[in-house]
């Protein structure tokens, strides 16, 4: 198969769309028409992965982060980057980054945190907003099911748990068509009113290329009536941090352990104990200190994340346990979230995970 099918399965799951303004997802590296001959799934791209990629026969790396993240001026082989990227280029081997994407699906990065920890009744801490998109449109009377059908069908009208959701209003609509139509009804030049009903339908607005070819397929008319406004809604499923809750309450150190045994820590940096049973758990792979505050406004008891600077344990403020557990430790699973989900769609293919420790950071325990 092409590069792009795999490329298809990955932006389908985690759109990018939902990216950070900041970040460099897509393809970095390859032509996406190459026929892939094998996929390595990895956190960080490093020049000993792409020899695991070439050792195993694999000609796409799927990484989370991208190894391009600002620009280069030079490519000479002078640091780590440089370095990969020269050998994967040598040796046809095409990089792929799915970064905060993955971050800001529902079934991504932090579900994967939330499920090591068995966490129940998962939802998004900090949901996005400016991503769902509202369409109005204008259809004669006799092909309004046809239209919200076709619109339904291309993912328009889910709200929740509720799918085929739309308002309607009957009205009349009119309009004259020059010289130059073909009217679907009434009469070249001259003036026609039609019984029409508006629809309202709301989507995720990186599906706005879909429903509205699907709304045009459908509708009878030469030029079709319709509007897209963006709405500022928060989008429940969609963005940063996940809260779930434990089974049942665990005491402060039981759960640390439980939380070290899970992600294989050496080490747990922690706000003080409060003395008091764990029992909501807010999570965030990589950096999250942005996400303190919503942590504790959910009333969580324990917000685990990493990469928090000296000052930022402060914003605790004895309201919940802050614990860092360190970037690659955090986000470990997900190559396992990408192989897993490649696996599935591609079942009869070689989806392999690399069996590189990429983590630069080392703990010293003696």
């Amino acid at each position: 198969m092409k590069i792009q099918e795999i490329i298809s399965v990955l932006e389908n799951f985690a759109p990018t769309f939902l990216q950070e303004s900041y970040d460099n997802i897509g393809l970095l590296t390859g032509n996406k028409n190459e026929q892939c001959k094998g996929v390595l799934c990895t956190l960080d791209v490093t020049e000993a992965v792409v020899q695991d990629a070439i050792n195993n026969k694999c000609n796409f790396i799927v990484a989370h982060h991208p190894i391009i993240f600002s620009g280069l001026k030079k490519i000479n082989g002078n640091n780590y980057i440089e370095k990969a990227i020269i050998t994967a280029i040598k040796k046809n081997i095409a990089i792929y980054a799915i970064h905060t994407n993955l971050d800001n699906v529902l079934y991504g990065v932090n579900k994967k945190i939330a499920d090591k920890l068995e966490l129940k009744n998962t939802t998004v801490l900090l949901p996005k907003q400016n991503v769902l998109s509202k369409l109005y449109t204008f259809v004669p009377l006799q092909y309004e099911e046809k239209v919200k059908a076709a619109l339904f069908n291309a993912g328009a009208g889910y709200i929740g748990n509720y799918s085929e959701c739309s308002f309607n209003v009957k009205g009349k609509g009119t309009f004259k068509g020059n010289e130059n139509t073909n009217p679907f009804v009434g009469k070249k030049e001259k003036r026609h009113e039609e019984e029409e009903v508006k629809i309202e339908v709301i989507f995720p607005a990186w599906m706005q290329k879909d429903v509205v070819a699907a709304l045009l397929q459908a509708h009878p008319y030469e030029e079709v009536a319709y509007d897209i406004i963006t709405l500022k809604n928060d989008y429940a499923t969609i963005g940063s941090g996940l809260i779930g809750e434990l089974a049942k309450p665990l005491d402060e150190k039981l759960f640390l352990r439980k939380l070290k045994k899970a992600f294989g820590l050496k080490v747990i940096k922690h706000t003080r104990l409060l003395n008091k049973p764990i029992k909501k758990v807010a999570v965030c792979g990589g950096a999250g200190s942005f996400l303190i505050q919503n942590a504790a406004n959910a009333k969580a008891d324990i917000y685990i994340t990493s990469d928090i600077k000296y000052h930022e344990f402060f914003d605790a403020n004895d309201n919940l346990i802050v614990a860092d557990i360190g970037h690659f430790e955090s986000e470990q699973y997900t190559i396992e979230l990408l192989h897993d989900l490649l696996q599935q769609n591609f079942p009869n293919f070689a989806v392999l995970k690399t069996k590189v420790i990429t983590n630069p950071v080392e703990y010293f325990i003696g």
